[in-house]
């Protein structure tokens, strides 16, 4: 009881103090709220899955498209603001945290030099394998994997190709998700809770080809990796 007196008080202090330099309060409340909510978010993952790697995360207002000097290395995962502003629910938050925990921990996994060689030389091999690691993740702290799905969904643009991307397709990554959690977590998709969900509602309607590219494998029970569009 002592404690929660003492940061109650240090918070009105802090607003107090600010306030008087004219900062805008409502919006440093805002970010704590939002550091807090990311924090929440993010060491459930950690703790859940049992990460016994040191990993922080920082929400940054900045967009993440800013030029300025780096502030962080990956073990300190940063939320910018113009990712946050796609996560609508915990389930997205996660699935952002979670593929983000992925990357962090590759800086711990892989064996110096030669490991970040290996990832510059197949960054879409990876990437698929960040998702679908992102996706236990989720499973595994309580949160629903189609989060994942309608967050890339509304925020990954779609190229023409990619050829010369160090990222595949949207289209081709979220068949790779959809698929993971159709063959591993068919739960989540027997009892969709996101079937009302627009996003999810267009990504049937785009994914229309590739996921019946799935059924064709699921039926014949194609031993060999299909191509997905």
């Amino acid at each position: 009881m002592l404690i929660k007196k003492y940061l109650v008080f240090v918070l009105f202090f802090i607003l107090t103090v600010t306030s008087c330099f004219g900062y805008d309060n409502e919006a440093i409340v805002s970010e704590m709220d939002i550091q807090s909510y990311i924090d929440n978010i993010g060491f459930e993952l950690l703790n859940s899955n049992k990460i016994n790697k040191r990993i922080v995360f920082t929400y940054s207002k900045k967009d993440k498209l800013y030029k300025g000097r780096p502030e962080i290395t990956k073990r300190n995962i940063v939320i910018y603001g113009d990712q946050i502003q796609y996560t609508e629910s915990e389930d997205e938050m996660a699935a952002l945290l979670a593929m983000k925990i992925s990357d962090a921990l590759k800086s711990y996994e892989d064996s110096g030099f030669m490991g970040a060689i290996e990832v510059k030389l197949a960054p879409k091999k990876y990437e698929k394998f960040s998702d679908k690691r992102a996706v236990d993740y989720m499973v595994n702290a309580g949160y629903n994997p189609l989060g994942l799905i309608t967050l890339v969904q509304k925020s990954c643009p779609q190229k023409r190709n990619d050829w010369f991307s160090a990222h595949n397709l949207t289209s081709k990554r979220l068949a790779e998700v959809y698929e993971y959690i159709f063959v591993k977590y068919p739960y989540f998709l027997e009892n969709n809770d996101y079937i009302d969900n627009p996003y999810y509602q267009n990504f049937l309607l785009s994914s229309l080809e590739n996921r019946k590219i799935l059924e064709r494998k699921l039926k014949y029970k194609t031993v060999y990796k299909v191509k997905y569009e």
